[in-house]
């Protein structure tokens, strides 16, 4: 498969493509309605098993957010942190979001938002905004993983999965097979999953960061857990703004107790920058283990 426009395609003449709008910044669009609440519109192309995507509904509610803040004026309309209760799947179409800008700081501001459809309240969101930071870290200890898949890495599109996993159609994202045991049905590796993502005709941004956070299988696969494992709570640090490439992704967990499992994603993007830390808890498949 072809690379993404914006990604190192080339023209015929060997001049480099432009990128052009595509389809996350289309799908993330919020519509004010002037009183503090936005409609969207959750599209088929950015769902997993015909739910919309965590890491997708956590970036609408980051834009709702920063969307509610440049109303009023306020500077700080990066999202730097994003904490989410996921009540229940909505499903493809329109849905409101209401917002409550909770505070305005000089350094950070607070906005909560609720995600409803047909009435119900579906995801319930605190977001802070500010501003990241552009300089290089002071520190970090971040996983050694190449800034690009390796040959051997796995197309998730080119995969049966893909009919589940349809936000491959906008999202490129590729798996190292080293690790991932349960490609072969092999029980017993280390929950650990590298995985490298980014969208399609459009370089990542800060809210395509949220996405990859989320964009990992569960971890919980390698222990035989196949099954549809819903998050129930999730929380993204937005740590830089990521530059164009590939974002490369390991996925962890500390404990799996019961149905009850962690799952923590590290986000760096292709120059070494960390761009997102997002940790989440869910429900696993425990009778399919």
């Amino acid at each position: 498969m072809s690379s993404a426009a914006g990604h190192g395609d080339v023209r015929a003449g060997g001049g480099p493509v432009p990128p052009q709008p595509g389809a996350f910044a289309a799908a993330v669009r919020v519509r004010p309605l002037g009183d503090g609440t936005f409609t969207a519109d959750l599209p088929a192309a950015w769902t997993v098993g015909g739910r919309p995507h965590g890491g997708f509904l956590m970036a609408l509610l980051a834009r709702a957010a920063v969307a509610a803040q440049a109303g009023s004026g306020t500077p700080l309309v990066d999202p730097v942190a994003v904490s989410a209760q996921f009540l229940r799947p909505p499903g493809v179409g329109p849905v409101l979001l209401r917002t409550d800008v909770r505070k305005n700081g000089r350094r950070t501001a607070v906005v909560s938002v609720h995600l409803e459809q047909s009435g119900r309240s579906c995801v319930e969101g605190v977001v802070t905004t500010g501003r990241l930071p552009r300089e290089r870290a002071a520190w970090t200890d971040l996983p050694n993983q190449p800034p690009e898949p390796p040959g051997n890495a796995i197309d998730l599109a080119a995969t049966p999965s893909a009919a589940v996993f349809k936000l491959t159609e906008s999202c490129d994202v590729r798996l190292d097979p080293n690790g991932a045991g349960f490609l072969h049905g092999h029980v017993g590796d280390p929950l650990r999953l590298r995985l490298w993502a980014r969208p399609r005709g459009e370089h990542p941004d800060p809210l395509f960061t949220l996405v990859a956070g989320d964009i990992s299988m569960p971890v919980t696969f390698n222990l035989g857990r196949l099954g549809w494992s819903p998050t129930v709570q999730m929380t993204a640090h937005l740590r830089s703004r990521p530059a164009p490439g590939w974002l490369r992704i390991q996925v962890e967990s500390k404990a799996v107790h019961g149905m009850w499992f962690d799952a923590d994603a590290t986000v760096v993007d292709s120059t070494g920058r960390l761009v997102c830390q997002a940790r989440q808890l869910a429900l696993s498949a425990i009778n399919q283990g």
